[in-house]
């Protein structure tokens, strides 16, 4: 599921609107991808367009606080791991993960089938939350969401 909303966002990111789901599996099938995986990143993808409508009449979210404390229940504290929910401390830490775009972060990973989340998992989780409200990354964030941490090199 993690490579199909991998080639969607590389290919859609851009501000372009998602096609329709009919035409976007029929795109996805062609290119190769089974219609398992692309089921579930369908099913995932509206989940998403869900949890980032902010013109509900009743949000499923209520705008957290920005001062409030996240707790994480045991069954997110598994199903997430200990990676995940640090890199989501980093990105809170480094005030560019806002707390209501944190709760839709960590509600698709909660959909998101297995765990404990891998941290690149998560890093797309971001990245499509990122553009399921339609905001870009600034460029730093970018790097740190799209860089292979293997290959990094220390200064």
């Amino acid at each position: 599921m993690f490579e199909v909303l991998a080639f969607v966002y590389e290919n859609y990111y851009t501000g372009e609107t998602r096609p329709e789901p009919a035409h976007l599996k029929r795109k996805l099938s062609a290119v190769g991808f089974e219609s398992d995986e692309i089921g579930d990143a369908l099913a995932w993808l509206n989940g998403l367009d869900t949890a980032a409508c902010t013109t509900q009449p009743e949000p499923w979210l209520v705008q957290p606080s920005p001062s409030s404390i996240r707790i994480y229940p045991a069954h997110e504290q598994n199903h997430l791991g200990r990676q995940a929910l640090g890199f989501i401390r980093f990105l809170e830490s480094a005030n560019v993960l806002p707390p209501h775009m944190r709760e839709v972060v960590i509600e698709r990973a909660m959909a998101a089938p297995g765990g404990p989340i891998g941290l690149d998992d998560l890093k797309i989780i971001v990245l499509m939350v990122y553009w399921g409200f339609g905001q870009e990354p600034d460029a730093l964030v970018l790097d740190e969401l799209c860089e292979d941490a293997q290959v990094r090199i220390a200064h």
